[in-house]
C-alpha cells in the first residue's frame, strides 16, 4: 500500500492536505497527535480499489503441507517399504473472501477515522470560531440543509451575524417580477404537484386575482384529475362562484382541443391530478404539458421534510416548469427547508399561501417577512432542536457526506 503522512497544526488542516494530494475519497487509516500538531496517514482511493478488486489483486499460491506415508510393514523386516513423500500441490486462486474481510475492515476503519476528525474539526471550530460555530447550529435548527450552511459558513466574514446571513440568503432567493407574474402574463399554466399540496385551492385563488384584473370572461379553469371523486365538482365550484368556465380534459389531444377552443383568454389554469413524485405517471403528465405548450408552476408544501422536497424537485423539475409556490405555510413550524430547496434548485418564487380561503390566503412574496419567520428563535424544548452536545455526532456524519457544490452570490 502506497500510504501518505500527513502533518499540520491542527486536524482540519491536516485533512486538507489529504484532500489536497490524495483526493476527498481517500481513505483515512490512522490519526493521532504529534510533537507538530496532527498526524493522519491516508491512502488513495485508487489504491484501495487495486488492492480490493479481486481481478487487480495478485494471486496469493497456497500451499498444501507435504503428506508423509510410510506404506504397512513388509513380511520381511529386513526390506524396508521407501518412504513415499507426496509433492505439494499449489492453488493460485484469488482469496476473495478474505480480501472482502480487509475491505470491510479498511471501510470500517476509514468511518471510524472520518467521524473521529470531523468531531475534532468541529471542536476545533467551537473553540477558534464559537460565533461561526453557533451560526451553524441556527442554520440547522432552523431547517437549512448541511449542504447550503457549509457554504454560507465558509463565505461569511470574520464578524458578519445573522443579518448577513439572512441578507445573502435573500440575494439567492429568485422572487417572480410583476412581468413574470402568470395572471399580469397570462397564458396557459399547470399546477403541479403531489397529492395534498393544495393545487386545487391555489387554482383557484390565482383564477379569482385574474378574475378581478381581467373580467371572469378571459379566464378560464381545467383539470385533468379524473381519478379523485369530486375532483371536478370541487374545481366547478369554485368556477361557478368566480364566473368562469370549467372544463375536463383526459388526454394530450383532448387538452390541444380545448386550449385551442380557449385560445383567446387571458389565463387559462389547469388543476392537475396529485401524483406522487415516485409515480410513473408524473412523466407521462410531463409529456402531455409539453405537447400542448403549458408552462408550469410547482407547489411546494412547507410542512414537507428536505428529503421529501429534494425528491418532489428532482422529479417534477424541468424546462417548462417556471417557477414554485410554497403552501401551508400557517401550518408549517420552520420555513427553512422549503426556501433552501427553493435557493439551491433555482426557483422562482411567485406567491406563496398560508390557508384555505379563497383568495384571501394567497400572497405575494415578501422576503423580509419570510426570513423573519425562518429565524424566529425555536423553543428550546423543542424534541427536534440540535443541542451543544448533539453536533460533534452529527456533525461527523455529515463529514462523511459528500456532494455536488453550488455557487452562491454572496
Amino acid at each position: 500500500m502506497n500510504a501518505k503522512k500527513f502533518i499540520a497544526a491542527t486536524s482540519r488542516d491536516a485533512l486538507l492536505l489529504v484532500r489536497n494530494e490524495l483526493g476527498a475519497d481517500a481513505v483515512i487509516l490512522s490519526n493521532r497527535k504529534v510533537e507538530e500538531g496532527v498526524e493522519i496517514t491516508a491512502l488513495a482511493s485508487a489504491d484501495l480499489a487495486r488492492l480490493t478488486d479481486p481481478k487487480k489483486a495478485p494471486l496469493v499460491p497456497v500451499f498444501e503441507s507435504p503428506l508423509i506415508q510410510r506404506a504397512s510393514a513388509p513380511e520381511n523386516p529386513a526390506v524396508a517399504e521407501p518412504i513415499v513423500a507426496r509433492a505439494p500441490e499449489i492453488t493460485s486462486a484469488p482469496i476473495i473472501s478474505e480480501q472482502q474481510g480487509i475491505l470491510s475492515e479498511i471501510k470500517s476503519m476509514r468511518n471510524m477515522m472520518q467521524e473521529q476528525i470531523a468531531c475534532l474539526s468541529w471542536s476545533d471550530m467551537q473553540h477558534r470560531d464559537p460565533q461561526r460555530a453557533q451560526m451553524l447550529r441556527n442554520l440547522l435548527n432552523a431547517g437549512f440543509s448541511p449542504a447550503l450552511s457549509r457554504q454560507l459558513l465558509e463565505k461569511m466574514p470574520a464578524e458578519a451575524d445573522i443579518s448577513w446571513i439572512r441578507q445573502v440568503l435573500g440575494n439567492n432567493l429568485r422572487v417572480a417580477t410583476q412581468d413574470e407574474d402568470v395572471v399580469v402574463r397570462g397564458g396557459v399554466v399547470a399546477l403541479i404537484g403531489p397529492t395534498g399540496v393544495g393545487k386545487t385551492t391555489t387554482t383557484a385563488k390565482l383564477a379569482a386575482r385574474a378574475v378581478v384584473r381581467y373580467g371572469a370572461d378571459k379566464v378560464a379553469l381545467l383539470t385533468t384529475d379524473s381519478y379523485r371523486v369530486g375532483a371536478h365538482e370541487q374545481l366547478r365550484i369554485y368556477g361557478k362562484i368566480l364566473g368562469v368556465e370549467v372544463h375536463a380534459v383526459r388526454d394530450t389531444e383532448d387538452l390541444r382541443l380545448t386550449l385551442s377552443a380557449l385560445k383567446r383568454k387571458h389565463l387559462v389554469l389547469i388543476d392537475t391530478m396529485g401524483l406522487g413524485q415516485r409515480d410513473s405517471r408524473v412523466a407521462e403528465q410531463t409529456e402531455m404539458f409539453n405537447a400542448a405548450g403549458a408552462q408550469r408552476l410547482l407547489l411546494l408544501n412547507a410542512t414537507s421534510g428536505g428529503d421529501t422536497l429534494e425528491d418532489v424537485v428532482h422529479k417534477y423539475h424541468g424546462a417548462g416548469v417556471i417557477g414554485c409556490i410554497p403552501t401551508k405555510l400557517d401550518e408549517a413550524g420552520s420555513l427553512g427547508t422549503v426556501l433552501d430547496v427553493a435557493v439551491r434548485h433555482k426557483l422562482a418564487l411567485h406567491y406563496i399561501t398560508s390557508g384555505q380561503r379563497v383568495p384571501e390566503d394567497l400572497h405575494e412574496v415578501n422576503l423580509e417577512y419570510l426570513l423573519h419567520r425562518t429565524f424566529k428563535p425555536v423553543a428550546k424544548a423543542a424534541p427536534f432542536t440540535l443541542r451543544e452536545l448533539e453536533f460533534p455526532a452529527l456533525m461527523a456524519g455529515l463529514g462523511a457526506v459528500s456532494g455536488a457544490r453550488e455557487s452562491y452570490a454572496a
